[in-house]
């Protein structure tokens, strides 16, 4: 059986998940900007939450830690990296290592480009990036270099076309329209960019959203690509000179 996502609004503009092994009972839950909406969700649905998974330290993504490990009494895992300005961690991972949910397995990637200690957990059709990989774009630069970010995006380029990211914030529509700016004539953009404007009319979470989607969407993911070098004027950069490029121009966007 599969797992069960759900995807829980925060904050402003913040996502947590909720993923649920229906046939061990087991649940976790991804980043906890604040603790009411994940304590009422798993009221609501008669979940036992197991496991805490920290993608990184930003207050945004773990301010409500304290109050639902105390609620719960679930199991803190985060990066060994930062387990310094982590809340207290029972489990300390790092590239290589994984995790389980039930009978599901997840691997720790560790993706340093928005903070130097990032990590993602990827499990088999979902891939959780926080605010490296996201929805239509990626995270800003606070700590790490362009070099360690784009590196970090070719590793969760890897993945297959269904997995879903599940990212940080609601933060698709913007990332499409700096997408769009320089790569309008991309039909698979445009696409998007009216089903995601529908979405938010509506209400409705942008995200996950499907790998497949990112690489014919995400500018990010593409500046290797010869349209999107010319399109920055910078032909015969590298990969990562171009990307840099992009990130620097989605600041002032």
């Amino acid at each position: 059986m599969a797992l069960e996502l759900v995807t829980l609004p925060c904050l402003t503009d913040n996502y947590t998940y909720l993923l649920h092994d229906d046939e061990t009972g087991q649940t976790a839950v991804v980043d906890v900007p604040e603790a009411a909406p994940v304590l009422a969700e798993l009221s609501r649905r008669g979940w036992t939450l197991t496991d805490i998974l920290l993608t990184h330290h930003h207050d945004d993504h773990i301010q409500g830690v304290a109050e639902v490990k105390a609620q719960t009494g679930a199991v803190v895992i985060g990066a060994a990296a930062d387990a310094h300005r982590l809340p207290p961690l029972d489990l300390a991972v790092s590239e290589g290592m994984s995790i389980t949910l039930g009978r599901h397995h997840a691997r720790i990637i560790e993706v340093p480009g928005h903070t130097v200690g990032h990590i993602a957990f990827v499990f088999d059709g979902f891939a959780f990036t926080g605010d490296s990989l996201m929805s239509g774009g990626c995270g800003r630069l606070f700590e790490g270099t362009a070099g360690q970010m784009w590196a970090s995006l070719q590793k969760l380029a890897t993945l297959p076309d269904e997995t879903l990211i599940c990212s940080g914030h609601e933060y698709t529509a913007a990332n499409l329209r700096f997408a769009a700016s320089l790569d309008g004539e991309n039909a698979a953009l445009q696409g998007r960019i009216e089903k995601v404007t529908k979405a938010r009319e509506k209400g409705l979470p942008t995200v996950p959203s499907k790998m497949s989607g990112e690489r014919a969407t995400n500018i990010f993911l593409r500046a290797g690509e010869a349209a999107i070098k010319a399109a920055v004027g910078l032909a015969q950069a590298s990969d990562a000179e171009v990307f840099a490029d992009l990130r620097e121009r989605k600041n002032r966007f």
